[in-house]
């Protein structure tokens, strides 16, 4: 494997960063992942864009996309996968112990790794934890994903593959790593970015695309919802057949079904 370390490709074992980066110190970085299907990354002027808003949301200069392009595509042609994670990390770079960042510059890493399909349905179970829609980092997609991993690790435990939050105020937010859609009385709902959801590409896409309806849902929705399912950059459109220990019957039900293959449909085309 090879890996594009701050200007140049590197074989894996000899890809090293500092252990004084920023991004490694303190959570100082931004990311975007994306899905590659025969060496070719989807949405991938959607993704710049939203990397160039989270790193001047820290306060990072903007990246240089010209440079991250030429780094997707060299990881990309070194790597030949049928399916493939490509994910993009933008540092604080080298830094002094704690929160203050240096003034060596931010660093580049690209990576990529071979992935398999998603199932088309999943199970998904709500935490405890609440994400906080006012918070210095909301909106943002930053490095710092512990609370997603303890999330994550909790869904796991209970045989899920994602863990959904409610806000501050307990409203429907997000996944882990997703975004979550419901359909009521035929229609399409999602929460909107107010909530503190991320702004994710597929949403987007997704609610383009079908014409699903930006709304404030209390977190009861999902024991009551015709049906639900998720939106990721590696899930697409994902139909969800458990939420907690309530069986949502046929996944995906219709509206679900119909917006897969729409989504399935649109994307091929871009």
């Amino acid at each position: 494997m090879k890996l594009w370390v701050n200007g140049e490709l590197r074989d894996a074992d000899a890809a090293t960063i500092s252990v004084l980066d920023h991004g490694l110190t303190v959570g100082d970085g931004v990311f975007e992942t994306l899905k590659t299907v025969d060496g070719r990354p989807f949405a991938l002027d959607l993704h710049l864009d939203r990397l160039v808003r989270s790193a001047r949301g820290l306060g990072l200069p903007d990246p240089d996309l010209d440079e991250v392009r030429r780094a997707c595509a060299a990881v990309v042609e070194a790597n030949p996968v049928r399916l493939g994670r490509l994910r993009v990390t933008y540092t604080g770079g080298l830094s002094p112990l704690g929160s203050d960042r240096g003034d060596a510059g931010p660093s580049l890493f690209v990576a990529l790794g071979e992935t398999a399909p998603r199932p088309d349905t999943t199970a998904v179970v709500t935490v405890p934890w609440t994400r906080n829609e006012r918070g210095a980092l909301t909106g943002l997609k930053t490095t710092s994903y512990a609370e997603n991993v303890v999330a994550l690790a909790h869904a796991h435990r209970q045989g899920a593959s994602e863990a959904l939050f409610a806000n501050t105020v307990g409203r429907l937010c997000e996944g882990t790593g997703s975004n979550v859609f419901v359909v009521v009385d035929g229609r399409i709902h999602t929460p909107p970015l107010s909530s503190g959801c991320l702004a994710g590409i597929t949403r987007h896409l997704a609610v383009e695309w079908t014409g699903a309806q930006e709304t404030d849902l209390p977190m009861d929705v999902l024991r009551t919802a015709d049906e639900v399912f998720l939106t990721s950059t590696l899930r697409d459109v994902q139909a969800v057949h458990r939420v907690d220990g309530r069986e949502l019957g046929t996944a995906p039900g219709p509206v679900t079904a119909k917006a897969m293959r729409l989504f399935a449909e649109r994307a091929a085309a871009m």
